[in-house]
């Protein structure tokens, strides 16, 4: 299934090789031509010589993840966050290291051994390490080196009133809803860029609008989700179920309200649930294309993720399902020129 292998490949910032392949995999037949830029972001055309606006859409490949940087007599490793990682979230975590998927689990001192004022402080980064079962620092070295990124192994499963969970679903889930976009054909030259480094400063999407030189971008991602008992409504962001979720104002972006208010009048006239994305906080690849060259119409479109950033994410299959839709219709309107900037 085409969610489960994108979430459980590894792809930290930086290091997207294996999840590049695997799209690239399934990309390849779906378009006319696929290459690598400098940066590592995989960039495809397709229909590229129609008349028309060029349509650029972005997903990142990337995912936080953590990097060895110390390890110590003992054979336990210190790391530092690649993204934003919250350290209050990964103690006891399991996590896979490197390209061997070294198995380690994240380890601080435990509850009976902390002093009163230790306990009433969250574990920082500094307190954590893991723990591969190596017995000193040589025997930790000949298998994990300075340097070795280390994902998160919650594996892909179905769960619930048809949601899953997962690792990466920000943002795996936007790499998913363009692989499927791209089945279709549009009659208008489409570019799909999947993007490297989003979560360590948005780029890899700075490199790739400044090649592709689009004249619409549509940024496809996973957003902040946290619909769940006793969270304030201001505070939600995005409800899991409601559709996929247009981005009004974020860390980097205002939306333009001409295009957002055709992409709410698309999703009204073919039936699709939509919503708005309710807080500031955060950004996505928009936020950098929108600003290329001369500027850029568009927006961005997100699948609400619960939990995100942490060890193991929620959506629902129904937002992204719609999410997909919503996308195809889009780019046929534009095809139909019913969009005029």
């Amino acid at each position: 299934m085409l969610l489960k292998e994108l979430t459980e490949a590894m792809g930290p910032s930086g290091f997207e090789t294996e999840i590049r392949e695997i799209i690239r995999k399934y990309a390849t037949a779906r378009v006319d031509k696929a290459y690598t830029d400098v940066l590592g972001s995989l960039i495809v055309e397709k229909n590229t010589a129609a008349a028309g606006p060029r349509v650029m859409l972005d997903a990142h490949m990337d995912e936080v993840a953590l990097m060895i940087v110390h390890v110590e007599d003992n054979g336990l490793l210190r790391f530092r966050p690649i993204g934003g990682v919250d350290p209050r979230v990964l103690v006891s975590k399991p996590v896979l290291i490197g390209d061997k998927r070294i198995y380690g689990v994240i380890g601080a001192k435990p509850i009976h051994l902390q002093e009163p004022s230790e306990r009433r402080e969250p574990l920082g980064f500094k307190q954590l390490f893991v723990d591969i079962g190596a017995k000193d620092k040589a025997d930790a070295l000949e298998s994990v080196q300075l340097g070795d990124v280390a994902m998160f192994t919650t594996r892909y499963g179905e769960m619930g009133d048809n949601c899953a969970k997962g690792k990466s679903f920000d943002d795996r889930v936007g790499c998913g809803v363009l692989l499927e976009v791209l089945e279709d054909s549009y009659d208008l030259p489409l570019f799909g860029s999947f993007s490297v480094q989003e979560e360590v400063g948005l780029r890899g999407a700075t490199v790739t609008a400044h090649r592709i030189q689009p004249d619409i971008a549509i940024a496809l991602e996973g957003t902040i989700c946290l619909d769940v008992v006793d969270a304030p409504g201001h505070g939600q962001g995005t409800l899991m179920g409601k559709g996929p979720a247009f981005t009004v104002l974020d860390g980097n972006t205002i939306a333009n309200k001409e295009f957002l208010d055709f992409m709410v009048a698309v999703a009204e006239k073919n039936d699709i649930p939509y919503q708005f994305r309710r807080v500031k906080g955060g950004s996505n690849d928009f936020g950098i294309i929108h600003q290329t060259r001369n500027g850029v119409v568009g927006g961005a479109i997100s699948v609400p993720v619960r939990y995100i950033h942490a060890p193991a994410q929620v959506i629902s299959l129904d937002d992204y399902h719609n999410a997909i839709r919503l996308v195809k219709v889009l780019l046929r309107e534009i095809a139909a020129k019913s969009w005029q900037h």
